[in-house]
């Protein structure tokens, strides 16, 4: 790979190469210009100019956006309605027609029980990883990674990098971009910096690395005080004693496969609760049963605001008092709207805004997208922004009613350092000020913060 002087509106870079043997890191934060090159990379950047462009062949790139693409290609293809049952898409062994010559490959990701689950009863983690696999076992020669850490476990994140440590020992072209500085893999060789749309930085992993702590806006938290918007219309504190969700033996799973079972849960105001756990063992399950986004929630002995569920409760009016993010509502948001409408939306509990806003309400949605730094994109259609963005106007969406539960399904999935700390950092305001409980899964450590008064670790409940 070689690139000189290359220039487009948002993204410079004087010099860029690269060289068989060398496995490089490229670290941007959100609005740093890292999209742009993930797209020039990928070939889908073509109005720059360059004086020398020589870029992968055919590279197998591995992205949100793509992740997003092959979801939105499944449920074009679902056939449920014709075959008068679930359809569930595409399995994983068709993704993988060489799977039985890969097995090693299979066990170190944890993906063998998945064999025959579809591509939409995947977790996030699971399907980032089938993604990957499906290149490596396709003979790539050339990959492309973005933020490839996010939403996989411990082991999942060990493993991926003793895999790609032994990729960039074959002489395959590896480029792995994350976002934050605690993904930065230790067996990257060399290392590039993006900053303010420019590549700043590029060279062998030991000289480069001193010039990290001077770059972007990490440590900031926050553009405002974080919580001025947030408390601006005094929103009643929430009761010590209201029992928000009660599931009594729960359980859940897919045909003969167990996520988990025998799970008592209490969750009051002010338990704020930490739900961590491997890929595929039933966390976003859990939130989405809580939610009604799931059928298991008639199934089990559920109550979410003293309400049984499957008692002829209406599911709006228990979701009027919910914030949710999670990676199945950004797949979801598949319909025409801009960064604004989106936001207001979280108002209604609608995926689109099917009706005009009012004064009051627009205006309290530019004080979000101020908030999550994204002022001028109010107009810009959700589906022309950036994954990270995406998921900042989700974040805005959720907290904008201020909702007495806040469901959070790895939320910061896509965020730099400096955008997490500032979601963690309001999180921990709300708590102190118990204005909402909190739900939160992630696999990230440095996303336990103190305020999280339990944690539930579901992989024991598997059975």
């Amino acid at each position: 790979m070689h690139i000189n002087n290359f220039r487009h509106p948002d993204l410079h870079i004087d010099e860029f190469a690269s060289a068989p043997g060398e496995a490089w890191c490229v670290f941007g934060e959100n609005h740093s210009g890292i999209d742009r090159l993930i797209g020039l990379l990928a070939g889908q950047l073509t109005d720059g100019r360059a004086d020398i462009l020589v870029l992968p062949d055919r590279p197998s790139v591995l992205s949100f956006r793509r992740q997003q693409a092959l979801f939105e290609e499944e449920i074009r293809n679902d056939d449920s309605e014709f075959l008068n049952r679930t359809d569930p898409g595409t399995l994983v062994r068709e993704f993988l027609p060489d799977f039985h010559t890969h097995h090693a490959l299979l066990e170190t990701f944890a993906m063998t029980p998945c064999l025959d689950l579809g591509y939409r009863q995947l977790s996030s983690g699971q399907a980032r990883k089938l993604l990957l696999l499906r290149e490596l076992t396709g003979g790539a020669t050339s990959l492309i990674m973005e933020n490839p850490y996010d939403g996989l476990d411990d082991r999942s994140c060990r493993e991926l990098n003793l895999v790609l440590e032994q990729l960039a020992r074959r002489n395959i072209e590896l480029l792995v971009i994350v976002n934050s500085r605690n993904d930065i893999p230790a067996w990257a060789t060399h290392l590039a910096i993006i900053d303010d749309r420019r590549l700043v930085h590029a060279g062998p992993f030991d000289r480069i690395q001193p010039f990290l702590a001077g770059t972007g806006a990490a440590g900031q938290t926050s553009h405002q005080p974080l919580v001025a918007i947030y408390l601006e219309s005094s929103p009643p504190t929430i009761g010590q004693e209201e029992e928000l969700v009660v599931l009594r033996n729960g359980f859940a799973g897919y045909g003969s496969n167990t996520l988990f079972s025998g799970l008592d849960l209490t969750i009051r105001s002010g338990d704020h609760t930490l739900i961590v756990g491997p890929n595929g063992c039933g966390k976003s399950t859990l939130l989405e049963m809580i939610t009604g986004d799931n059928s298991k929630c008639y199934a089990n002995e559920l109550r979410v605001f003293g309400q049984r569920r499957g008692t002829g409760e209406s599911i709006w009016e228990i979701k009027k008092h919910m914030g949710i993010v999670s990676p199945a509502l950004h797949r979801e948001h598949r319909i025409p709207g801009s960064a604004l409408q989106v936001v207001v939306s979280g108002l209604y509990d609608t995926i689109g805004l099917y009706r005009n806003a009012s004064s009051p309400e627009i205006k309290t949605a530019r004080q979000w997208l101020t908030w999550i730094d994204l002022p001028g994109r109010a107009d810009v259609p959700f589906r022309r922004l950036s994954f990270a963005e995406q998921r900042q106007v989700l974040i805005a969406r959720a907290l904008i009613k201020r909702p007495k539960l806040l469901i959070l399904d790895e939320p910061t999935q896509g965020l730099d350092d400096g955008n997490r700390n500032t979601l963690l950092d309001l999180l921990e305001k709300i708590a102190e000020k118990k204005l909402a409980t909190i739900l939160y899964v992630s696999h990230r450590k440095d996303e336990h913060r103190p305020f999280f008064r339990r944690q539930i670790c579901l992989d024991s409940l598997a059975r």
